[in-house]
């Protein structure tokens, strides 16, 4: 087995300089899409006098709380077209960024188990055709050839009837992302700033002007809320009310194995996915816990059933030992699917209710939240992720299609 490179420490992760006074953009997360939205700012737009702002440390919060997946194999035309924008810059990433986040293409099988998950699974594959994006239904006897682990045996609980193949999906090392785009970013004169909790808005009328923190008061010219989670708490202190609810996400990692396991696996029905890590560790997740809640952990029945998923599908994987278990908060909206663009506060953007698809979508949402907060108006590929929909009634609704359960 390949061994790991170490991973590379840069020294601003170190330096956390003092906040200035003042900033022409300010976001609040230095997760995933905060460091991708600050590093397109700077890019694609010019806008370096920018401040990311974490209350923690850089990506601590859901970005190391997520189990790598990457895939664009959608069904509605809006969410293909963001998250397979989002696959072809993942491509090209590890070069611009010139930093090997250790991004695998090994491809991505969602299982059906019923004559529901074929009939959906088919019409996914067919949908995914139409707007591109790589897509094939796999009969059983050709989803053992993509798994062999994978127990494809009629006599099973839940029988594997096919899948659908996604062949350019993957995974990718998270913390290395984050360290990636966080470097090129400060490369850039970005102010990357930790342990600086925004508390509150400053507000000239319904416009926003600035933000309290722990550290002082920082005036902005605008400011993007990118923090998974958390995204509605914080906007309701600016006076907007998001329709996003917050939940624990769980997953967990087992002790080191020899590589056994070539692709990611999800099923819907069974309520687990399972992929294994460069180092040698199974990853395993499942939905979000039902009940809402802020705490960094789940529910110990969540991880049960997942287990008993598991090992329904892996046999083999029927001794390994759980290393450890973790847990994020994410925000889910009414239709699973993102917010991301103006609010009706003056100078203030959202990117937030991805639910479990924010990791994915790392890249294009940093570059269409940077459009936004840039110019003013969305990019065409974010623009039917507006907040108005939930008035307009135009939703996006991934809760059925998304190949895992929110």
């Amino acid at each position: 087995m390949t061994a790991e490179p170490l991973p590379e420490h840069p020294d601003f992760l170190w330096r956390n300089p003092e906040p200035r006074s003042s900033y022409d953009v300010v976001i609040v997360g230095a997760g995933g899409h905060g460091l991708a939205t600050a590093y397109y700012l700077a890019k694609n737009h010019g806008i370096t006098n920018v401040a990311v702002l974490e209350k923690g440390w850089l990506a601590g919060g859901n970005m190391a709380r997520n189990t790598t997946i990457i895939r664009s194999n959608y069904l509605w035309d809006e969410s293909a077209a963001i998250y397979e924008y989002a696959l072809k810059l993942w491509e090209g990433l590890p070069e611009e960024l010139d930093y090997d986040f250790l991004f695998s293409q090994r491809g991505v099988l969602n299982l059906a188990h019923t004559l529901q998950d074929v009939r959906e699974g088919v019409r996914r594959v067919n949908a995914n055709r139409l707007n591109g994006v790589d897509a094939e239904w796999l009969e059983p006897d050709e989803v053992a050839k993509v798994c062999p682990i994978l127990n494809v045996s009629s006599r099973t609980r839940y029988p594997v009837l096919g899948g659908t193949f996604q062949p350019r999906a993957g995974i990718a090392k998270h913390d290395h992302v984050a360290w990636a785009l966080a470097r090129r970013a400060d490369e850039l004169g970005v102010d990357l700033i930790q342990g600086c909790e925004v508390t509150g808005f400053l507000k000239d009328g319904n416009r926003v002007v600035g933000v309290e923190t722990n550290r002082g008061r920082i005036l902005a010219g605008r400011v993007g809320l990118a923090s998974a989670g958390h995204s509605s708490v914080l906007a309701e202190r600016a006076g907007v009310r998001l329709p996003v609810q917050s939940h624990p996400l769980q997953a967990l990692v087992s002790e080191l194995h020899e590589p056994v396991h070539p692709t990611v696996v999800m099923s819907n029905h069974v309520h687990v996915y399972v992929s294994q890590a460069h180092k040698g560790e199974l990853v395993m997740g499942a939905g979000v816990d039902s009940y809402n809640g802020y705490g960094q952990r789940g529910s110990f029945h969540v991880i049960e059933q997942q287990m008993a998923a598991a090992v329904e599908l892996f046999p083999v994987f029927a001794r390994a030992h759980v290393l450890r278990t973790w847990g994020g908060i994410v925000d889910v909206s009414p239709d699973a699917s993102p917010i991301i663009g103006t609010t009706p506060v003056e100078n203030l953007y959202v990117n937030c209710g991805w639910g479990t698809g924010g990791f994915k979508a790392t890249p294009a949402a940093g570059w269409t939240f940077a459009h936004t907060i840039a110019t003013g108006e969305p990019h065409p590929l974010n623009a039917p992720f507006a907040l108005e929909r939930f008035a307009t009634g135009a939703l996006i609704d991934e809760h059925g299609a998304a190949a895992v359960a929110h």
